[in-house]
């Protein structure tokens, strides 16, 4: 495995929180830009939140797969969220659970006014490692 993920035992648990404290990595990072809901002419699909996430993180497993990788391979996540509140974390936390189950990797969740497009509501980008 090329991300080593742990969670020192003197720090409260995260992975509740869809994070883990640290991965140590190695081989060849890879950065993947912030993909959000778009559809082929980057344009958003819907205006529900949770189907924005659901669709930015099958955006993100693309972009993986196209150079090889998915997301065990992901080191470090930042995701992006428009008017940030708990609800929100919810759906967050739970598309992270789906698909890091207790393992998550690295993550800074930035709750922003606005992103690049008005119709955004989240967006997340990640950094990965080729073995």
């Amino acid at each position: 495995m090329s991300v080593e993920i742990s969670n020192p035992p003197a720090l409260h648990d995260p992975v509740p929180f869809g994070y883990s404290h640290v991965a140590v990595t190695s081989g060849e990072l890879v950065f993947v830009a912030g993909q959000y809901d778009s559809d082929a002419h980057g344009t958003t699909t819907t205006d529900d939140f949770a189907g924005q996430v659901a669709r930015a993180f099958d955006n993100l497993g693309i972009a993986l797969r196209s150079v090889g990788l998915d997301f065990a391979d992901i080191a470090q996540l930042r995701t992006h969220i428009v008017d940030h509140d708990a609800a929100k974390l919810t759906v967050v936390g739970t598309k992270i659970a789906e698909i890091w189950g207790g393992r998550p990797p690295v993550q800074t969740l930035i709750g922003v006014a606005a992103l690049a497009l008005p119709t955004m509501l989240f967006e997340v980008d990640a950094v990965a490692i080729r073995p």
